[in-house]
């Protein structure tokens, strides 16, 4: 085994062993088929009021830009598919946020990771990222074999369907390159076209996301257009509906991060409990999660929408 080899089979069993589900390496190079595809999705305005999509260009298309000298981008998942869930008839909140802000336990995950490998790999340095840079993380995630990109625009795998974290590490280290996913395994299935109630899914593999229930909910900072008024379905934080109907998702299996469970009264409270909800419960209901970013009064602002749906 040669040294390229050994590095890289010592960073993906170092990331296994750390509880990531799954690890791909790509080639630091320029998203040559990206570039377009971003240039046009921006100047369709499907980013909405997420002006900062807009920011970093040319980072965003080339990790070497990001980190002097990058060899190799790694890419990693983590699964956060919760054992329990809400009820039904009540005020819902994406999966990914019933427990702890994952930025910070993901962040943590991957210091650990790259700690590990510098002191197996002397001199080797490199950047460490989870959904808080101009990185393309699906596009990588790709790139390095670890599936493909739904029509809903997010990475799935036949083994864990799609409900995982995506993080990246950017290292100047030439390592053995994965094999770019081939095969799009969505056929003709159309299921997250067809339950997506704001028509914020595209035919053409594509999310319209100044429609996405997620960008109304969380990156909106205005009031939500009346149009929507009857769309939601009762989401107040985020939208699983595109991967509750993907059937690949039969495959998810409940997570095994304490990090990631929610707070014990969280699968307890009804609408009369949301509605109700004081800015002291939100704190401790949500001291570390990643709701605290809309604050309590864009959560107050949800709920009174839906509210304003449900008696209208």
């Amino acid at each position: 085994m040669d040294l390229i080899e050994k590095h890289t089979r010592l960073i993906k069993e170092k990331a296994l062993a750390l509880g990531f589900t799954s690890i791909g390496v790509a080639k630091a190079e320029f998203l040559e088929e990206e570039a377009p595809k971003l240039e046009q999705w921006l100047k369709k305005g499907y980013q909405g009021e997420m002006s900062y999509l807009e920011n970093n260009f040319d980072k965003r298309l080339d990790p070497r830009l990001l980190v002097e000298g990058a060899k190799s981008i790694i890419s990693l998942t983590y699964n956060y598919f919760p054992e329990k869930v809400q009820p039904q008839d009540t005020y819902k909140l994406a999966k990914y946020a019933y427990g702890k802000d994952y930025h910070f336990v993901i962040k943590e995950k991957l210091k650990e990771l790259i700690f590990e490998i510098q002191q197996e790999i002397k001199g080797v340095s490199g950047r460490v990222f989870t959904d808080s840079a101009p990185v393309m993380e699906r596009a990588w995630a790709e790139k390095s074999g670890l599936g493909w990109n739904g029509k809903h625009s997010l990475l799935i795998q036949k083994q864990h369907g799609s409900f995982f974290f995506l993080a990246e590490m950017i290292l100047d280290l030439e390592l053995k390159y994965d094999i770019s996913f081939q095969t799009d395994h969505c056929g003709s299935c159309t299921k997250c076209i067809d339950a997506c109630p704001t028509q914020a899914i595209l035919p053409n593999n594509t999310v319209d996301g100044s429609k996405c229930i997620s960008y109304f909910t969380i990156e909106l900072k205005n009031e939500l257009p009346h149009i929507m008024i009857d769309k939601f379905q009762d989401w107040m934080f985020g939208c699983d509906i595109c991967q509750d109907v993907c059937p690949w998702n039969r495959f998810s299996k409940p997570h095994s991060q304490p990090l990631f469970n929610p707070h014990p009264d969280l699968l307890q409270m009804t609408k009369n409990d949301w509605q109700e909800i004081t800015e002291d419960v939100f704190r401790k209901v949500f001291q570390k999660s990643a709701i605290k970013r809309i604050k309590f009064s864009g959560l107050s602002r949800n709920i009174n929408f839906l509210l304003g749906n449900s008696q209208g």
